[in-house]
């Protein structure tokens, strides 16, 4: 039977809700209060939009969502990667998989992704309302419409919250999920910025910043618990306050419990050489350099504009000579360029996080449709429940997700 169905927000899951319930035969109205659709869309994955992560299996795919993985283990049977992969590209969009799994489309243009969904939309017939949503109407414990921006009332059968989270607002993404949650009597945990740069307490950031390290391995060590709560190899990029880059921003996940100095990063300037090896390398860099300053031995090693700070670490000022070196401060080159920490001292802050952690209580949604057990009619989908994952296409794969488990639930 067909049914009026209201969705606010038209991004990524709803998008795909609103083109699945109206290729369902519903009645659909999706309502984006900015001017085009797909804001935030347009400028993941740095403009080319990182569609999904084609993983072996779910179990791998559920190993990747930090937060709350188990509550979409339906959501991710009624779409998987691959489907989310022959969505697109039986909506014209070619795809590639590129290190990590990670799927883009062939012509590296978020644009096309967008254009992609609004195309199926459009095309089962949605009608697209760009006016803000201010209030969510309910009666004897059912959603039956919404009031608009302009005092306007809007009435249907079904309501779908699916306005993202707090990162990026200029994209529209301003919480405003979360205000109609409470409104209706949901929990919302907290919210903080995950996927995001760290500020770190060492002012030497500032002098390097802009400086990018490639192919370098990180542990994030809790000093509280006394132990490494993550791990990873890539890049990273130094900033004005801290730190940022893709191993750095899959890290801030896992910072769970943010205070000043909990949380240390160990960087290894050179994982593929083991501390022997790279000791042998040290030895014959400053043997033969004798008469050089061990400036100069240490800018074969690493960028010039880290090159002061591994001196410092090092406890050296750079214009010992190199044959002048003693065995005690070759060691402690040695230690700080395979182990360079930082102190973090806290999130850079949530609007410049790719997604937000925190939402709606998974506890008051029903898994298995994403219906609210509050309220009867009210689904929420995508970044406004509490759940997110890591980089890598993990976040838009449970916004499609989630957004098709709705639209194929109403």
């Amino acid at each position: 039977m067909s049914k009026k169905v209201i969705v606010i927000g038209a991004g990524a899951s709803g998008l795909m809700c609103a083109g699945t319930c109206a290729e369902r035969g519903h009645t659909v109205t999706l309502f984006e209060k900015n001017g085009k659709v797909g804001r935030k869309l347009m400028i993941t994955g740095k403009g080319r939009c990182n569609v999904t992560n084609f993983c072996a299996d779910k179990e791998e795919l559920l190993e990747n969502i930090p937060v709350n993985g188990k509550f979409l283990y339906s959501a991710f049977g009624k779409m998987p990667p691959c489907d989310i992969m022959d969505f697109f590209e039986n909506l014209g969009v070619p795809l590639k998989t590129e290190r990590g799994n990670r799927v883009f489309p062939v012509s590296d243009r978020a644009a096309d992704i967008v254009d992609a969904l609004k195309r199926y939309a459009d095309n089962n017939g949605v009608n697209i309302i760009n006016l803000p949503v201010k209030d969510i109407i309910t009666e004897n414990g059912k959603a039956i419409g919404v009031k608009a921006e302009n005092g306007t009332s809007f009435y249907g059968d079904a309501v779908v919250v699916a306005t993202g989270g707090l990162s990026y607002p200029l994209t529209g993404s301003t919480g405003d999920g979360y205000k109609f949650a409470k409104e209706t009597g949901h929990t919302v945990t907290p919210l903080r910025p995950s996927l995001v740069g760290l500020k770190c307490v060492e002012g030497w950031c500032e002098r390097a910043a802009g400086l990018s390290l490639k192919n370098v391995a990180l542990e994030i060590e809790d000093t509280v618990k006394s132990k490494t709560i993550y791990s990873d190899f890539g890049e990273m990029l130094i900033t004005h306050v801290g730190v940022s880059g893709p191993i750095i921003l899959s890290g801030s996940a896992h910072l769970r419990n943010m205070a000043s100095g909990r949380y240390i990063l160990h960087i290894d300037l050179k994982p593929a050489l083991s501390e022997e090896k790279l000791e042998t390398r040290l030895i014959r860099e400053l043997t033969e350099n004798g008469s050089k300053t061990v400036k100069s031995a240490v800018l074969t090693l690493v960028p010039s504009s880290l090159s002061g700070v591994i001196l410092k670490k090092s406890g050296l000022a750079g214009t010992e000579k190199c044959g002048n070196i003693t065995k005690e401060s070759r060691k402690r080159l040695l230690t700080t360029l395979k182990d360079l920490t930082l102190t973090v001292k806290d999130f850079c802050p949530i609007d410049e996080a790719i997604v937000t952690s925190g939402g709606v209580s998974v506890k008051d949604i029903d898994p298995k449709t994403m219906m609210s057990k509050k309220i009867q009619n009210l689904y929420f989908i995508g970044e406004v429940i509490d759940v997110d994952g890591y980089t890598g296409g993990f976040n838009l794969t449970i916004a499609f997700a989630t957004g098709r488990l709705a639209g194929s639930s109403i």
